[in-house]
């Protein structure tokens, strides 16, 4: 098929369910489920494979991490080889991933799988965004990629309620199995109907691949064995020194090649850099309590794996809901002052949970934790893509875009492997005591992760300035590198 940038006619009426806006929200929305869908199943999966903590960490953690350091990689290999050829690649490797997941015969090769999945997902959500980007009209990109990335956020939301009203009625296998008539069907329609295109730049940073993924695996490793092997291990320490020497030599690499991952020139930005780790360190607090949160449901309180689910929808949809209102804040007080509005009352959500959490409590008790969660979240996820992109040039925008996600994801890796780690060494799976009084203390670490964060947002200037020609969706769209974000989760 020969390359082609798909054009509304001059005058013609854009439709939004276009087949580029449909195929690559159904793909996306799909990736986006994947990203919590196994947490409510993480209690039949630690039963049926008698695994620990650590493997529990490492079926989600192998998922976030790869989509994290593979998603600017595969953006630049859609501008070198073609979006359309690349989103495909990723649509069935994220498929066949799926059946690997429901068939893998031991915890290590759901890892493996959960890993390839994680892989697949990061060639189809910013190529699926680049690709509706290219589909739809300029003056439309704003209105489109704003109801296209609702779409991918909502399905980060409910991936909890879906997941645990799949393992309700049917073998934990089959959060997985679900993916295959789904992209099966996308599949073929995708190649007739999608057309291709190829973005401005074609050079991979290999070296910058390479530093950053071992870096981070390194210290993942050491988080989240350190506790079994002990901290004083070789291997854990090493994992620890690894991640010390690699990526600093990633940020050097960075100012010696002429197409950077992550351009030396923006983490000179003070508001991009604090920007960005805010992003991880909002979502290292929430998703870090909520892997632990949905097996304290079932585990100690002994609910379903969907009433599991449904005891997290505070904190995972109101952020669908409330988010897109707080335009309104953020024009009377700043981006910043949002943000760290969001982070103080994550912080306070946090540490109301861990006063309450005990082996009777009811859910009554913990509901204002979680609508605290939700609130904060919806503060800080309506404005965070806003004052990242208001941190930097214009000419840097789709970059920053996928920096954020990429640092989005970091931030639920480190969270799942920290708290989960605090878990083990004050906690564990002994009784419903030991496992309230780990969780207790993991939701305490949490809340002080938050705290700083929200001092750490106060050092923002205020980055929505009037006049800025384009909402965050438009710009992405716009972008050579992108990422889905200001996606809830």
């Amino acid at each position: 098929m020969p390359e082609a940038v798909v054009q509304a006619r001059p005058g013609a009426p854009y439709r939004l369910l276009s087949p580029a806006f449909l195929l690559t929200a159904v793909a996306a929305f799909m990736v986006a489920i994947d990203n919590l869908v196994v947490v409510t199943a993480l209690p039949e999966i630690r039963r049926t494979f008698g695994t620990g903590i650590e493997g529990l960490q490492w079926i989600v953690s192998a998922y976030t991490l790869t989509y994290a350091v593979c998603q600017l990689s595969s953006a630049a290999l859609g501008d070198r080889f073609g979006r359309r050829r690349v989103f495909l690649a990723g649509l069935a490797l994220f498929v066949a991933a799926s059946a690997g997941a429901a068939l893998a015969p031991t915890v290590w090769l759901l890892v493996a799988a959960r890993a390839v999945q994680g892989l697949g997902a990061s060639m189809v959500s910013p190529l699926a965004l680049a690709i509706v980007a290219h589909a739809t009209p300029r003056a439309r990109h704003a209105a489109v990629l704003g109801v296209w990335s609702g779409i991918s956020g909502i399905g980060s939301a409910v991936g909890p309620v879906v997941g645990g009203a799949i393992v309700t009625s049917a073998p934990w296998q089959w959060i997985f199995l679900v993916n295959l008539p789904i992209g099966l069907a996308v599949l073929p329609v995708a190649w007739m109907k999608l057309q291709e295109s190829r973005g401005p730049h074609d050079r991979l940073d290999l070296r910058g691949v390479a530093l950053s993924s071992v870096g981070l695996l390194a210290v993942v490793y050491a988080l989240i064995n350190g506790d079994d092997l002990g901290w004083t291990h070789p291997a854990v320490l090493g994992g620890f020194v690894a991640c010390a020497v690699l990526l600093p030599a990633f940020v050097v690499a960075q100012s010696r090649t002429t197409e950077p991952m992550l351009p030396p020139a923006l983490l000179r930005r003070g508001g991009f850099a604090v920007s960005v780790s805010l992003y991880a360190l909002m979502t290292f607090g929430l998703f870090g309590a909520m892997f632990l949160a949905t097996q304290y449901f079932q585990n100690v309180l002994g609910y379903s794996p969907l009433r599991a689910g449904l005891a997290l929808a505070p904190a995972a949809v109101l952020p669908v809901l409330i988010a897109p209102f707080t335009g309104v804040m953020s024009r009377r007080i700043g981006g910043g002052a949002v943000l760290a509005l969001g982070l103080a009352l994550q912080a306070a959500g946090l540490a109301g949970l861990s006063l309450v959490v005990a082996p009777d409590v009811s859910y009554l008790r913990m509901l204002p934790g979680m609508l605290l969660l939700g609130v904060a979240a919806s503060l800080f996820f309506g404005q965070i893509s806003r004052v990242i992109l208001g941190s930097v040039p214009d000419r840097y925008e789709g970059i920053a875009s996928g920096t954020g996600t990429t640092f989005r994801q970091l931030g639920t890796t480190l969270g799942v492997a920290v708290l989960g780690a605090t878990f083990a060494a004050a906690g564990g799976y002994r009784s419903a005591a030991t496992f309230s009084h780990g969780f207790r203390v993991a939701l305490w670490a949490g809340a002080g992760v938050a705290g700083l964060a929200a001092l750490l947002a106060l050092t923002l200037r205020r980055a929505d300035e009037p006049g800025r020609r384009l909402s965050m969706s438009g710009r992405v769209g716009m972008s050579r590198r992108v990422g889905a974000a200001g996606e809830p989760g």
